[in-house]
């Protein structure tokens, strides 16, 4: 049920579109190409079944892991709401 001036299904429709932009941002940053033998920060091995399952692959896990962890998210404040402007 929408109320004011929105229509119904704003609210979903605001849900597929994070939804969305997520997806396409995580598609963004797979690696393309061909693989790596090894790692590009700590030369270590990239095992055959990394670069099998992550064609395009150029660092190890835990490397990747790391690098996973500082990748910032998107601020976009799709809920409009006040605690979520507080940031």
């Amino acid at each position: 049920m929408a109320g004011g001036w929105s229509r119904d299904g704003a609210v979903q429709d605001q849900i597929e579109d994070s939804v969305n932009d997520a997806v396409a941002a995580a598609r963004a940053r797979l690696p393309r190409g061909e693989s790596a033998l090894y790692c590009r920060e700590c030369g270590e091995d990239i095992p055959e079944k990394r670069r099998i399952a992550v064609p395009g692959v150029q660092t190890c896990v835990a490397c990747q892991s790391g690098k996973d962890a500082s990748v910032r998210h998107s601020a976009i404040n799709r809920r409009g709401s006040k605690d979520s402007q507080l940031r």
